[in-house]
């Protein structure tokens, strides 16, 4: 009788334990207002489907993600992490959306060994020289986009082109990654604020350029308010070529028509056939009123899945960091790209597509697979990591 009792009083203790343990605590910087709030709604809405689908467990463990805005300001990006870290005592971290805010934040979070999972900002200094174990870039380098774009208007016989962009690090990796691939002459480089909303002197400037086409990484508003002015401003028989970004739903459903036939270039379409990416697109369109997503809600979704895949793995044990990161670099789930795996630098090794907006079947534009730029493409600076 007094085994089957400390067999029993074992088993409450074990069980007030699991009851009380912590859990597994993701750090979500968001930008839901500010320059780039509506990427920042889209990140949301695609980790949040993920969290639900997960039934807010990563790998099995009860899992708690802590969202906070800091409203695309890297400085105030900088103070949430530390909080995050000091008070919160978190175990990933994911969810800005620009590249100065990654850079921002990307040495707190190394130096106290938290991995961060970047679901959208892919800046070129993480890929080479500062690239870190700890930091893994699950969507895409910056200039990958780009190097496509390059590709698609050689083949399009653009000789030459004007390129614009907001003048911070990801504008001016999106620029180089064109040109690092385009063999025709660039006209005019123009660079402009971020969050610039008023484009009447730049598309002067293109006008009087008289450009083949006209190159633009604007996301979020700024493309928003471009592509607007470029077309009103009687520049439609100047083809635009751009990254996903400046033409993916967000901006499509905002400006409407005069996105119509827009070539753009990205590592994932909602009408890519993997089973996974149908799967993740009903499951969205369920959730958000028949609203395809966009490239940055399937990045969302893809790192939280990374995320449990990594826990599962380690059995639930974070605290060692070592063994999360290792689990991480395997990438053993199942992404809507299909087949994932990082380089040396922990950057994709992916295929790249060309989309172009069209119209579906129940006459609403939205972006439409062409085909392939890219295969199993791997960013130019893995050279320079040596991590």
């Amino acid at each position: 009788m007094l085994k089957l009792k400390n067999v029993a009083v074992s088993l409450a203790l074990c069980g007030a334990v699991a009851a009380h343990a912590e859990p597994v605590k993701v750090g979500v910087a968001l930008d839901i207002s500010g320059p780039f709030a509506t990427i920042g709604a889209e990140t949301r809405d695609g980790l949040n489907l993920a969290v639900e689908r997960l039934g807010s467990k990563l790998g099995g463990q009860p899992a708690e993600f802590i969202q906070q805005d800091f409203a695309g300001n890297p400085e105030q990006a900088n103070q949430l992490v530390n909080r995050f870290l000091q008070r919160d005592k978190i175990d990933f971290f994911t969810g800005p959306v620009a590249s100065n805010s990654a850079l921002a934040v990307g040495p707190a979070l190394f130096a106290a060994k938290v991995p961060f999972l970047s679901s959208n900002p892919g800046p070129s200094l993480f890929a080479g020289k500062q690239c870190s174990p700890y930091f893994f870039g699950v969507s895409y380098q910056n200039d990958t986009y780009d190097e496509a774009a390059g590709k698609v208007a050689n083949e399009k016989g653009f000789k030459n082109m004007v390129l614009i962009a907001p003048n911070y690090p990801a504008g001016k990796d999106h620029i180089g990654g064109f040109k690092r691939l385009y063999k025709g002459t660039v006209k005019d480089e123009i660079y402009t604020k971020v969050g610039q909303i008023d484009y009447a002197a730049e598309i002067a400037q293109i006008r009087a350029a008289k450009p083949d086409a006209v190159f633009a990484f604007l996301p979020a508003a700024m493309g928003i308010n471009f592509i607007k002015q470029y077309v009103g401003g009687g520049l439609k028989d100047i083809p635009l070529i751009a990254p996903g970004f400046t033409a993916d739903q967000d901006v499509i459903e905002a400006v409407g028509e005069p996105t119509l036939g827009m070539l753009n270039t990205a590592h994932w379409a909602h009408d890519l056939k993997v089973p996974a990416n149908v799967e993740f697109v009903e499951a969205f369109r369920k959730k958000y009123n028949g609203r395809y997503p966009t490239v940055y809600a399937a990045q969302a979704y893809d790192v939280v899945m990374a995320m449990d895949a990594a826990v599962r793995e380690v059995g639930g044990k974070v605290a060692d960091r070592e063994a999360v990161i290792a689990a991480l670099k395997k990438a053993n789930f199942k992404s809507v790209r299909g087949e994932f795996k990082y380089g040396a630098n922990n950057f994709p090794v992916q295929n790249y597509y060309l989309r172009v907006v069209d119209k579906d079947a129940s006459g609403k534009l939205t972006n439409k697979l062409v085909g392939t730029v890219m295969e199993k493409h791997q960013d130019a600076y893995v050279g320079d990591c040596k991590q």
